[in-house]
């Protein structure tokens, strides 16, 4: 008889991953208002981002996996796919904004509801595995850069109005 080993952990992580960074390269348009927008000196190379997305999904991936492995009751369980599940629509509906939309604007104050749930998330592991944590502060460092990027790129460019 066939034993079989059941990770849904491991398989939701790996749904959240893929679903995030396709759905997210998707919505990510680099064509020419992009590229019109001027943006501050200390900006990463557009492809840098990425790298950089790639590492912070796969740590993420990694720590959803074994805080999940860690938590003690169904509901902690939950809370923290219910965490992560909110955590993507937000990164999309941010690509959504900037680069859909094309509104800087309003990704910026998306943003801070971004941070909040990369913060929550790592509030939340903390309870069942601290080094998972520590493998969710690149995500939190990474928006942090990110909304302080975007307030450089309205401050640049002025208002956006369609």
């Amino acid at each position: 008889m066939k034993k079989t080993i059941q990770q849904p952990h491991v398989i939701a992580a790996g749904i959240w991953i893929f679903v995030v960074a396709f759905l997210g390269g998707l919505l990510t348009e680099i064509g020419p208002w992009y590229y019109s927008l001027k943006q501050p000196d200390w900006k990463p190379p557009d492809w840098a981002f990425g790298l950089i997305w790639t590492t912070i999904f796969i740590l993420s991936g990694v720590a959803w996996s074994k805080a999940w492995k860690c938590a003690l009751s169904r509901i902690d369980r939950v809370l923290l796919a219910s965490l992560f599940l909110l955590n993507g629509i937000l990164n999309l509906f941010w690509s959504f904004l900037y680069f859909k939309l094309h509104r800087p604007d309003w990704a910026l104050l998306e943003a801070f509801f971004l941070w909040l749930s990369v913060a929550a998330i790592m509030l939340v592991m903390r309870r069942y595995d601290r080094p998972a944590t520590l493998l969710m502060a690149p995500y939190l460092v990474w928006v942090s850069l990110a909304i302080l990027l975007n307030w450089e790129t309205i401050r640049l460019n002025g208002l956006f109005v369609n």
